[in-house]
């Protein structure tokens, strides 16, 4: 894969081109096809020494065929004619005996996207395997050497990968993306036998130049891990829970989970019926932007190839879109949002300052900094997940937490959040700062 050439993705569009011909005159009605190559390195050290060495490459085509209403889909890695041919006949031979389903097939011609755009997300990385082993090492002995209570590691890593797809369909619709993604990486271990504590840091970015230093991932992932040690627990109650913005990022997504068309139209959502109802504050806004520059996934086209558009998914606290593709529309009578292949870029903007000014004005609480396990019930909405953080009182933090459970019901959480902080993780696509939730139930060991 050339760094700038556009000879790869040339390539892969006349690739898409053959197997929508091949489609054709096999008898299709109509067709889609998606092609990919991806290029990456990875490397991991642990305790000094360096673990593992991996370098990548991989691709992929996929082809769906519809004959009227009945659907079939076969892939392969192997670019070989006969290969190709075989695929297309796979494909075809599924869709014959395949029962009509009166959803089925492209989305709508007059959808397509026509205006393409870029999102400077493309910057190669020239990463050498010894290099990028210098960086883990260093990253490593950084957040080794911060603290004498830093006993063991689970270890660094380094990668950097990029990747081409090409997505073409039988109304003429042919469109690319390409991206780069890099990152480093450390995770450290702190105290002795059963007080131990585990924790980490990371970076990631479209551009080499962007990412934190090797030793700054280090020294923060040290500085993550021995704040953690000595934990205590909490009385079992109500309280206010405030949501890292890490954490709560999984908020966000277990709302795009309850409105995505495949939970609507299986009836597998507490969120059903919801268009136009309050679920948050009335102050409260989530924008979904697939077009911003070096959006982690801005995109201009989605998995369909629907043109795709600003647009509010949350407006005055009320709902204002389910995130559909043109199959599940049909399923729930609705038009495709342009969400085939999930959300894009996701704006919540804040009312509050910083996490440590929401700190500030609480009287008693938890930070979330981590969660774990599944306890989620998307059909009724039941939250209930085991957390670690540290405990608030009069404004300030008064030492870790861990071994505690956070529990509550998604739309009364929903409903109760007080504040959205300003300081945002910019390592996702969802752009959303810490969450105060007003009262959950927290339970601890006393």
């Amino acid at each position: 894969m050339h760094e700038d050439s556009n000879e790869p993705i040339e390539q892969l569009q006349t690739l898409a081109a053959q197997l929508l011909d091949r489609a054709r005159v096999a008898g299709a009605s109509q067709a889609e096809v998606s092609c990919s190559q991806e290029r990456g390195l990875s490397v991991n050290v642990r305790m000094g020494d360096v673990e593992t060495v991996e370098a990548t490459r991989d691709r992929g085509i996929g082809v769906t065929v519809y004959f009227g209403q009945r659907k079939g889909s076969a892939s392969t890695a192997d670019l070989s004619a006969d290969s190709l041919d075989a695929t297309v006949h796979q494909a075809c031979a599924i869709a014959r005996f395949t029962e009509a389903d009166p959803a089925a097939g492209l989305a709508d011609p007059d959808l397509m996207a026509r205006e393409p755009r870029r999102f400077d997300t493309w910057h190669p990385w020239s990463l050498e395997a010894d290099r990028a082993v210098d960086l883990a090492l260093a990253c490593e002995a950084a957040g080794r050497d911060a603290d004498p209570r830093i006993g063991n590691s689970d270890g660094a890593s380094v990668s950097s990968g990029q990747s081409l797809s090409v997505y073409a369909n039988s109304h003429g619709f042919v469109g690319h993306e390409r991206g780069t993604r890099h990152a480093i990486s450390c995770t450290l271990i702190a105290g002795q036998g059963d007080a131990m504590q585990r924790n980490g840091w990371y970076s990631v970015a479209f551009k080499f130049d962007d990412l934190e230093s090797a030793s700054s991932v280090g020294r923060r992932a040290a500085e993550r891990t021995v704040a953690r040690l000595d934990p205590r627990r909490t009385q079992t109650g109500q309280m206010p829970v405030l949501f890292s913005a890490e954490t709560a990022r999984t908020l966000i997504g277990h709302l795009l989970g309850a409105i995505s068309g495949g939970a609507l139209y299986r009836g597998a959502s507490f969120l059903l019926d919801s268009l136009g109802q309050r679920l948050f504050p009335d102050w409260l806004e989530m924008i979904e932007d697939p077009l911003m520059e070096r959006g982690w996934r801005s995109a201009w086209f989605d998995a369909e190839g629907v043109a795709t558009r600003r647009s509010a998914l949350v407006q005055e606290g009320k709902l204002q879109r389910y995130l559909l593709g043109s199959y599940s529309a049909r399923k729930l009578g609705l038009t495709t949002t342009a969400n085939a292949g999930g959300v894009h870029n996701l704006l919540v903007p804040g009312n509050a300052g910083t996490q440590a000014e929401i700190i500030a004005g609480m009287l008693h609480g938890v930070l979330v900094t981590e969660l774990m396990g599944q306890g989620v019930n998307t059909i009724t909405g039941d939250y209930s997940r085991g957390a670690a953080g540290f405990l608030i009182e009069h404004g300030e933090i008064v030492g870790p937490v861990d071994e505690i459970t956070i529990a509550g019901n998604l739309r009364s959480m929903f409903e109760s959040i007080e504040a959205v902080g300003s300081e945002i993780d910019p390592r996702s696509h969802i752009a959303i700062g810490p969450v105060l939730v007003g009262a959950m139930t927290v339970a601890g060991g006393e």
